[in-house]
C-alpha cells in the first residue's frame, strides 16, 4: 500500500505482507553460501553427537569444501577434537572462521572465549542469538556441506538452529542402551514438527572389539536401535564402536587423522541430497 509505514503490528490492513507467511531463517553473511547443511541431534546429551559431527566432517573435508558450526554452545568440543587452539577473528564484515590442519571451516563459542575452560552460564535467549550469529555473521565463504553440532534436546536452542539454519536434514545419534526409544523419539519428533527431514539413526558406543580375536562384545547387551529405527520408519546409518583409538584421537586434536570405517552409509545418504545453488 502506498500509505505503508512497514510497521505491521499497528495495522489493521491485511495485506500480503501481512498475512503472508513469515521465515524466521537467517541469512548468510555477504559472499558466503552453503550448499548442504546437515544437523547431528540427539534427544539428551553424551550420546556422542560431537563426535559423529567430527568425523563426517572429516570424511567430507577430504573431498568437498566443509564446515561445522558448533551450535552446543554450553559443551563445546568441536575445536578440541580438530586440535584448534587458537581464536577466531574478525573484520568489519563479520567472523572470521577458524581453519583445521585439512581446510575445515570452524566456528564455536570456545574460539572466542578467553579462557575455553570457562563454563558458560548464559540464559536461552542469550545462546540462541549466538548460535543465529555464528550462521549469520561468519564469513562462510564458498561451503558444500556444513555440518552443525546441535545442543541437546528440545529447547530454546534446538528450536533456534531448526527455525534460523535452512536444514538439508538431520542425523539422530542414539545409544545401545533400552532408553533409546524415548531418546530417539523426542530428536525426531522435533524434527517432524519443524519439517526437517530425518535422514537415519547412528548408533555410538555400539559394541568393543577384543583386541586378541575380534569377537564384538556388546557392553550395554542387546541393541536397541534397530528396533527404535523400525519403529518411526527410520535407517540406522552406521554403529560407532568404544575404541580407545577413536578417543586418543579426538583427545589429541586428531580427529581428521581418524579413517572412518564406520559411516559410509550416512555419507551416501547425505552426498545423495539435493543442493542448495
Amino acid at each position: 500500500m502506498s500509505s505503508c509505514n512497514n510497521e505491521c503490528s499497528s495495522c489493521g490492513q491485511s495485506c500480503d505482507r501481512r498475512t503472508a507467511p513469515q521465515s524466521f531463517l537467517t541469512p548468510l553473511a555477504k559472499g558466503s553460501t552453503v550448499k548442504k547443511v546437515i544437523g547431528i541431534v540427539s534427544g539428551k546429551g553424551g550420546v556422542g553427537k560431537s563426535l559423529v559431527t567430527g568425523l563426517l566432517a572429516a570424511r567430507f573435508g577430504k573431498k568437498y569444501h566443509t564446515a561445522v558450526m558448533d551450535a552446543d554452545i554450553t559443551g563445546p568440543s568441536i575445536p578440541k577434537m580438530f586440535g584448534i587452539s587458537q581464536r577466531a577473528t574478525g573484520s568489519e564484515d563479520g567472523i572470521i572462521p577458524v581453519e583445521t590442519a585439512t581446510g575445515i571451516k570452524l566456528m564455536s563459542l570456545n574460539l572466542l572465549l578467553e579462557d575455553e575452560h570457562s563454563p558458560v552460564i548464559w540464559r536461552g535467549p542469550v545462546i540462541a542469538g549466538v548460535v543465529k550469529q555464528f550462521w549469520g555473521e561468519t564469513l562462510w565463504g564458498d561451503v558444500d556441506y556444513m555440518f552443525v553440532d546441535m545442543p541437546p534436546g528440545t529447547g530454546d536452542v534446538p528450536l533456534t538452529v531448526f527455525q534460523s539454519v535452512p536444514l538439508d536434514g538431520v542425523i539422530v545419534v542414539a545409544t545401545p542402551q533400552d532408553l533409546v526409544s524415548m531418546i530417539v523419539s523426542k530428536a525426531v519428533g522435533m524434527a517432524q514438527m519443524m519439517n526437517i527431514p530425518i535422514l537415519g539413526i547412528v548408533e555410538n558406543m555400539s559394541y568393543i572389539s577384543c583386541p586378541d580375536c575380534g569377537k564384538k562384545i556388546y557392553l550395554y547387551g542387546e541393541s536397541h536401535v534397530e528396533k527404535a529405527a523400525e519403529e518411526y520408519g527410520l535407517q540406522v546409518l552406521g554403529s560407532i564402536p568404544v575404541d580407545p583409538l577413536i578417543a586418543e584421537c579426538c583427545d589429541r586434536g586428531e580427529v581428521e587423522k581418524l579413517e572412518d570405517e564406520w559411516l559410509g552409509a550416512a555419507a551416501e545418504i547425505i552426498e545423495a541430497l539435493p543442493g542448495k545453488e
